[in-house]
């Protein structure tokens, strides 16, 4: 089966993006290599807001793979590089992991990973720790959330950018 991934950099107090949706404070460590990370998928999960704001900056379709919207009112109609999915989110996303493939990556954001972990259709939680404090933003998650039980699988110090890379499994509850 397929994972999802949700794959985001963050401030360390806590902020994906910006108080303006803005992410140019994410510096690119020349030790990650991105190609390789890149190269594990071959799907990638949006939410509107990021939707928007990626295609903003004609970075609506992802590179290399198939890019969903989950949007309640995006029209498949005004995107063509990308599918739309409404109300039957979890039946798409359970479709996509059991499809032969990489794995998807959660691209964004809050909302999104908040909906699909409460659904348990996250796997791993890996974050880029950036070295600087945004005082507001985007937040990882978005609140009110369940708790999410992690356990710790991976860490990396970026020594040139001093960004932390943490991987985490998502610990799924035990079924009675």
């Amino acid at each position: 089966m397929r994972r999802i991934r949700y794959c985001v950099a963050m401030s360390l107090d806590g902020y994906i993006a910006g108080p303006d949706g803005e992410f140019d404070w994410i510096v690119m460590d020349p030790d990650i290599d991105f190609a390789a990370m890149s190269e594990q998928f071959d799907t990638y999960l949006l939410g509107r807001r990021t939707f928007e704001v990626t295609s903003g900056h004609e970075q609506a379709a992802m590179p290399d793979g198939e890019t969903f919207v989950i949007s309640r009112t995006l029209q498949q109609s005004d995107h063509e590089d990308v599918t739309i999915v409404g109300e039957n989110w979890r039946q798409v996303l359970q479709s996509l992991r059991e499809e032969e493939g990489k794995d998807i990556w959660l691209f964004g954001g809050g909302s999104l990973f908040r909906s699909l972990a409460e659904e348990g259709f996250v796997d791993t939680v890996e974050v880029a720790i950036i070295p600087i404090v945004l005082g507001g933003g985007t937040p990882l998650i978005e609140e009110p959330s369940e708790r999410i039980q992690l356990t710790l699988k991976d860490h990396t110090v970026y020594e040139k950018t001093g960004t932390v890379g943490l991987v985490y499994t998502v610990n799924k509850p035990s079924q009675p």
